[in-house]
């Protein structure tokens, strides 16, 4: 079914991190941020005001092996390289439980995943279910380790107050409202769900305008969708 045409008076962005239960989304409007929560990343997608989502989550995905982009992430951010979990290959999607995901693997020989990556997978498979190639220019992988790191440089864990205090400095010298911003986020969200939603926002921002330089060698998975993350220095 044909997509409905795109309300300009109602184009906006988003920066879309998964956290516990759902998603977290900021979205920009006519220079306005507001938040959205939704257990799904359906109810984002199928929202045609969204003209480009930055989101934190895998979206091209190896038959084997490990994508380029998640090599090049891991290089970039240096002693942050801990966060970014290589992407599953696809047929671990398939899978409902960690030890199924191990035994796909095994098949593969010498190849696991932690259980860390693996609880990752629901919102890779929520993602995988709507995404198609010709969203190449509306939605795009991110990741905020990648993202921060491109705005300020290497920082420390997000956990952290000091992580905290270095996030918020750098978000800040983007938007001076980044405060007030963060002072109405939905109750339930933990700092560091909104402060990555923020810099994904960011990342859909310089996509928007044109800034696509990416990690990853340009390859496709099976389903055409493109390896990359965004943004790269």
């Amino acid at each position: 079914m044909p997509r409905a045409p795109k309300d300009n008076s109602r184009m906006a962005l988003a920066g879309v991190d998964g956290c516990r239960g759902g998603w977290l989304a900021a979205t920009e409007a006519e220079g306005n941020i507001s938040w959205r929560w939704t257990a799904t990343f359906r109810d984002l997608y199928d929202d045609q005001s969204l003209v480009t989502l930055a989101v934190d989550v895998p979206i091209g995905l190896p038959d084997s092996g490990t994508r380029c982009c998640d090599i090049e992430a891991r290089k970039l951010i240096g002693p942050r390289r801990s966060s970014v979990f290589a992407a599953p290959i696809r047929s671990v999607l398939k899978h409902t439980t960690y030890p199924e995901a191990r035994a796909e693997l095994a098949k593969l020989g010498p190849t696991s995943m932690s259980a860390q990556a693996f609880g990752i997978v629901r919102a890779i498979r929520d993602v995988d279910a709507c995404v198609t190639e010709r969203d190449d220019d509306r939605v795009v992988e991110t990741h905020p380790e990648v993202a921060f790191y491109v705005m300020g440089g290497v920082m420390a864990a997000k956990r952290t107050a000091q992580g905290v205090a270095e996030r918020v400095r750098a978000l800040s010298a983007w938007r001076s409202d980044v405060l007030n911003v963060l002072a109405t986020t939905p109750e339930k969200a933990p700092i560091d769900d909104a402060l990555d939603a923020l810099v994904c926002l960011w990342a859909a921002q310089r996509w928007a305008a044109g800034e696509r330089r990416t990690l990853g060698d340009g390859m496709r998975d099976a389903r055409h969708l493109p390896m990359r993350i965004a943004p790269a220095p």
